[in-house]
């Protein structure tokens, strides 16, 4: 079992039976060679597992410097790695790595790898950089008891055995520092912080996650019982297998920027641990890295800018656990100017889209295919649309048709996707706003097998679930919570739904959470307030695409559902949830300025120190840090306004109108900083966004 390290040679892999005597007899030798190791096994059995197909020889010319011997147990699909074994004079070539490698590309459709291995041996390295994890131990049957490491290769398919989905609201991985915590092990204070995550009120809300490098941690323990403590708590946690050779080119970005960033710091083999646990944590699609490791915390920010992963102490995680699920899972500031595009699927590529969007449970390959393709030809006049990326493959797929007050989607499917949320909560949305501008009052979806992603943005988009599908309701109209309350009773009953009767004056919390439910509703007589708020237009363009860039953007994936603005601290009377107008501040020669564009629920109002408000908010922003200092007053504080939903009008309001607004209903009105407006004001301007002559 040997180290494969070193250049490459001119080496040949290739498979041996007991029908081929020469090479059979020549890995026989080697292996006799390294019996006190290797342990002896009898030709007779070398036979056995070369005749079955396990057996693979390494050859420099006609040489034989090496070979594998495994066996394909029928029972179990996983490949058990009996011998790996290179002459003496060829280690450090790389000829072990070449022999997994083809063993890979050979038994790819089985779902790992499994080797045992004496500890005493001290091949951990080995079987590390072979891409192997340590996934536990036992004592050996000889005389001295000693302990034999078992390894694992994953081959990266989902077995009965893969954790299914989680549903928790937070995914994190955890480092060996709080694994250790969770484990009893360390100092009190370190102990009570790790357990923190273990805590009744949170079983709900975050899954703890371990990668492979914990494994290599806890392999490292030196006293057994201790390690295997540690090892009993492992399936407590959901385990995560990301690609080795990703992870491997990851883990070489971070040190790069390591090296740039920090050079004071040694890129030592803890360096590279601590950049591994990064790594595993970004290529398996996740987002936060729990630890209580200082030196790690002080990798943060290069693990954020390169990785995208959020290191965090358990502390920050039970405090901000809502907060740190929205960075991880919706990420509009990524969908900001970029090439997603729109089409309409062409008769007779149905077949195509199977590999992107095809569902398990009676919807698979030609089924799917089929009932895309009975979409164009059932006597309705479906509209399926494709979604692409930037790199043109398919990202989104939907079908819907109008029936009378309600458009109906037959289909709604998302791929696997880094913005796979995104993307179902954008085209959420979208559908409400298509159904709007088509006079519709509900938005059924049909789609039997709709995409999960889709439907976990469903419940939080006012969408109720029965037996037929996911239904909302579209109540257009901007005006006294009673008549509003009335007209969404009328649609909930006309599709068999219960809806409530709010009162005047109902709480700011509930009347946002009916106008995000009915959207696009407006209840003016509640304690919901309004504001108007000035943006530059540089800012207005960025955020909204108003004015428009010299190269437009389609609003639908354009326009993000959540994001940030910054303005210098000053309070005018700020609360939320609330209401917010956009008013263009300026704008030069042929560029448009001085209007109201659109409006916005306000979610958060927070004043703070500009980096902390960066830090936090940066996935929702289209501001660089340098900008948001510049924000700040003299006191070192800024305002960041969280916002969403944003709503472009179809006519905007000019500055002229807007006072005479205004003025016509007796009320003040200030530009010069986001003020607090009147309701009457309010529902004035909004009115007139959407006046149609």
């Amino acid at each position: 079992m040997i180290e494969p390290e070193g250049m490459q040679m001119a080496i040949k892999v290739l498979p041996v039976t007991g029908e081929q005597p020469d090479l059979f007899s020549a890995a026989i030798a080697l292996g006799d060679r390294y019996t006190k190791r290797l342990g002896l096994l009898t030709p007779p059995a070398y036979r056995k597992y070369a005749d079955d197909g396990g057996l693979l020889v390494a050859l420099e010319g006609d040489e034989l410097v090496g070979y594998a011997l495994f066996g394909l147990p029928k029972r179990s699909q996983y490949v058990r790695l009996v011998h790996l074994c290179v002459a003496e004079e060829r280690r450090g070539n790389g000829i072990a790595g070449l022999l997994i490698a083809e063993l890979r590309r050979r038994q790819g459709h089985r779902l790992g790898i499994r080797a045992r291995c004496r500890r005493d041996y001290g091949l951990s390295s080995m079987w590390s950089g072979l891409g192997f994890v340590p996934k536990g131990e036992g004592l050996g049957r000889g005389g001295d008891q000693e302990t034999l490491d078992t390894w694992w290769l994953d081959l990266g398919h989902e077995d009965l055995f893969t954790e299914a989905q989680s549903d928790a609201l937070l995914v994190v991985t955890v480092d060996y520092s709080v694994f250790s915590g969770l484990r009893g092990a360390g100092a009190e204070r370190a102990v009570e912080e790790s357990r923190a995550l273990e805590a009744g009120w949170l079983a709900d809300l975050i899954e703890l996650t371990y990668t492979p490098q914990l494994l290599l941690d806890v392999h490292e323990i030196e006293d057994r019982e201790e390690r295997k403590h540690q090892r009993n708590g492992l399936p407590q946690l959901r385990s995560a297998s990301p690609d080795a050779a990703s992870v491997t080119a990851r883990q070489q970005e971070l040190a790069t920027a390591v090296g740039k960033e920090l050079p004071e710091v040694p890129i030592d083999s803890e360096l590279r641990a601590r950049l591994r646990y990064v790594a595993e944590t970004s290529c398996a699609g996740l987002q936060v890295l729990v630890t209580r490791d200082p030196e790690l915390e002080r990798l943060a920010d290069i693990a954020w800018d390169v990785a995208r992963v959020r290191v965090v102490s358990p502390a920050l995680v039970t405090l901000h656990v809502d907060e740190l699920r929205q960075a991880q899972v919706y990420r509009p500031a990524d969908l900001m100017g970029t090439a997603f595009s729109a089409e309409e699927v062409a008769f007779g590529s149905e077949g195509e889209l199977v590999a992107f969007f095809e569902q398990a449970d009676g919807d698979s390959g030609t089924a799917f295919a089929e009932r895309l393709k009975a979409l164009g030809t059932d006597g309705v006049l479906w509209r399926r649309e494709l979604l692409r990326d930037g790199d043109g493959h398919p990202v989104a797929l939907y079908a819907w048709a109008m029936d009378g007050r309600t458009l109906n989607v037959a289909l709604l499917r998302t791929a696997a996707h880094p913005l796979e949320e995104t993307l179902a909560r954008q085209l959420l949305f979208m559908l409400k706003r298509l159904g709007r501008e088509r006079g519709a009052q509900v938005v059924r979806i049909v789609d039997p097998y709709l995409s999960q992603a889709a439907m976990s943005a469903a419940g939080s988009d006012g969408f109720t679930e029965d037996e037929s599908g996911f239904t909302a309701l579209i109540v257009d109209l901007c005006g006294p919570a009673e008549a509003v309350s009335e007209a969404a009773g009328a649609i909930a009953a006309r599709v068999g739904r219960p809806t409530p009767r709010l009162p005047a004056q109902v709480s700011p919390e509930i009347a946002s959470v009916a106008e995000r439910v009915w959207w696009p509703a407006k209840l003016i007589d509640t304690a919901l307030p309004s504001f108007i708020a000035p943006v530059q237009p540089r800012w207005s363009t960025e955020l909204f695409n108003v004015p428009a860039m010299l190269v437009p953007r389609d609003d639908v994936i354009g326009i993000s559902r959540e994001h940030v603005y910054y303005r210098s601290a000053g309070r005018r009377g700020e609360s939320v949830p609330g209401r917010i107008l956009w008013y263009v501040s300026g704008g030069t020669v042929g560029q448009q300025g001085k209007m109201v564009i659109g409006c916005s629920r306000l979610d958060e109002v927070v004043v703070g120190d500009p980096d902390t408000l960066f830090s936090r908010f940066e996935h929702l922003g289209v501001y660089g840090r340098a900008e948001v200092r510049a924000k700040a007053e003299p006191a070192g504080k800024v305002m960041a306004l969280r916002f969403s939903d944003t709503e472009i009008f179809p006519v905007q309001v000019t500055h002229s109108r807007l006072s005479a607004l205004a003025k016509g209903l007796g009320l003040p009105l200030s530009l010069m900083s986001l003020s607090k407006i009147s309701s009457t004001l309010f529902q004035a301007v909004y009115e007139e966004g959407h006046r149609k002559t």
